[in-house]
């Protein structure tokens, strides 16, 4: 599902009226019906309800004012807020004020105390509210006066369906600078926006929907929209296929380098989501004295263990035996639980150099390059999964900073070094060297738990290895990765999930996908 910015859904606005000769005012009264429609989905039958419309003067309001006409028509009581004052209103919105009059539906300014005042007793006799007040393109602070409005709305404790996106959120970060409106529904237009699906927007617009009012596709088409909400009807579509005469050779061999002492589990959880994803065969490089122990914690995964230091990390002998293996593998992971000691971090970035198949670069191997991103540069295809910490480390940018508009950090390393990039957070992104950019769907914050990363690395993995390019792996895996998550939220909770449940979950998660029409 493509999502749009503020940005390009003004150009398909423009486009459609100016190139394809749509009314502006066509497409505002099919917003304002969407409006209702939603209202009606959300709450039930709408006639006889008195709802309360509060809009700002901008295309957003001229939206809720179309909502006010229909719902009267519909049988509601209708009370519409406007902040400001009517002769402020322009173009389309202005028309639609016009036509308020003509219904008999007064429109309430708010310009200070005494409108403040009639929209808190307007909302107390309300049973439903509708939020026009500032669209997509709203970034910032709102000033005094639409944020005592907002807050009004908020505290009044009445159902609230929101206009395109929750005023006080930025539509395209969800970020959250001041007075936001909590929403139980959101009705947005046309293509689904980049800020519902980032924290704090994600959870204050409720149930999303997204509504056709009429834009032309080709209108849409011409604004490259290079973001995409990942759809389970896609991703099923890149599950692996396996022939009826597959064999475990055929599947494809997965090797991992993984594990030290205290951190047997990552290299543990990393290997079976590797089988779990559907390869054939997994190797599991650990470290000599730590062998033992891995055989009795995995029985389909075959242990090769390897030169060691004296604290029970793999060391740079190993490299030897790791080439000889890459040579069988398919893919390779590297860096779940490694560790960060000197001779490690040396191995890790000789290994890296001599890569010649596709590879999952997690934990230790990224804080191994932390000072050596360079090595990045290389014709070998690498999928890296930072959380925002690693990606910190990796390119000297603050964490804030990051958090505030992860597609743009996940997209400009991605491009930078040409490798795809997993950025993991809520929602996770991924960002492709091509300039695209996946965001996730699927997961909830019980999935916040140790190991949840080694098991989606050894996924990833697991997918490449059976043929898929990095990006089709990275996008497919972190969807399935989040869907065992909610699967496991069923039985365990959010509070009470571990990694292996996320990994326990992994076949349903798979099932479901599979299912998908």
């Amino acid at each position: 599902m493509k999502l749009a910015s503020a940005a390009q859904m003004r150009q398909c606005d423009r486009i459609a009226i100016e190139t394809f000769g749509i009314p502006g005012l066509m497409l505002m009264e099919n917003a304002g019906r969407a409006v209702v429609e939603a209202m009606e989905r959300h709450f039930g039958p709408l006639a006889g309800k008195v709802v309360a419309i509060c809009v700002g003067p901008g295309n957003n309001g001229g939206d809720g004012l179309a909502a006010a006409r229909l719902l009267k028509e519909q049988g509601c009581e209708v009370q519409v807020f406007l902040l400001g004052s009517l002769p402020q209103l322009k173009g389309d919105a202005r028309t639609n004020a016009q036509k308020l009059k003509t219904a008999k539906i007064k429109v309430n300014e708010i310009k200070g105390g005494a409108g403040l005042t009639a929209l808190k007793t307007g909302l107390k006799k309300a049973s439903l509210v509708i939020d026009a007040i500032f669209g997509t393109g709203f970034k910032g602070t709102a000033n005094k006066l639409a944020g005592q409005a907002i807050e009004a709305i908020s505290s009044a404790g009445r159902p609230v369906l929101s206009a395109d996106i929750p005023s006080g959120v930025n539509g395209e970060t969800g970020q959250v600078t001041g007075p936001a409106v909590k929403a139980d529904a959101t009705v947005t237009m046309g293509l689904l926006k980049t800020g519902l699906l980032f924290y704090p927007g994600r959870s204050l617009a409720g149930e999303v929907t997204v509504a056709d009012i009429g834009f032309p596709p080709k209108a849409i088409d011409e604004q490259k929209v290079n973001i995409n909400a990942i759809d389970a009807g896609i991703v099923r579509q890149w599950l692996p296929r396996r022939p009826p005469d597959a064999h475990k050779g055929s599947c494809g061999t997965v090797l991992v380098l993984a594990g030290s002492v205290g951190m047997t589990g990552a290299a543990r959880l990393t290997s079976l989501s590797a089988l779990r994803s559907g390869a054939g065969l997994v190797y599991l490089g650990v470290p000599e004295s730590l062998n033992d122990v891995m055989e009795s914690k995995l029985t389909e995964v075959i242990t090769k263990p390897m030169p060691e230091t004296r604290t029970r990390t793999l060391s740079l002998p190993a490299l030897d035996r790791i080439k000889a293996l890459m040579a069988k593998a398919d893919s390779i992971v590297i860096g779940p639980g490694l560790s960060t000691h000197p001779e490690t971090v040396e191995l890790v970035q000789a290994v890296i150099k001599n890569i010649n198949i596709p590879a999952v670069l997690d934990a230790d191997a990224l804080n191994a390059l932390s000072n050596n991103a360079g090595l990045l540069y290389s014709q070998a295809q690498f999928v890296l999964t930072p959380h925002y910490g690693e990606l910190s480390r990796l390119t000297g940018g603050t964490i804030a900073g990051i958090k505030a508009d992860p597609m743009q950090a996940a997209g400009e390393f991605a491009v930078k070094y040409n490798q795809t990039t997993v950025l993991k957070g809520a929602p996770t992104v991924i960002a492709s060297p091509s300039g695209h950019l996946w965001i996730n769907t699927t997961g909830n914050s019980g999935m916040a738990t140790a190991g949840s990363g080694d098991v989606l690395a050894g996924l990833i993995a697991g997918l490449m290895a059976q043929g898929l390019s990095p990006d089709k792996a990275a996008v497919l895996g972190v969807y399935l990765h989040g869907l065992a998550g909610d699967l496991a939220k069923e039985n365990k909770t959010e509070y009470c999930m571990l990694a292996g449940d996320i990994l326990d979950n992994l076949p349903a998660a798979y099932k479901k996908l599979m299912e998908v029409l």
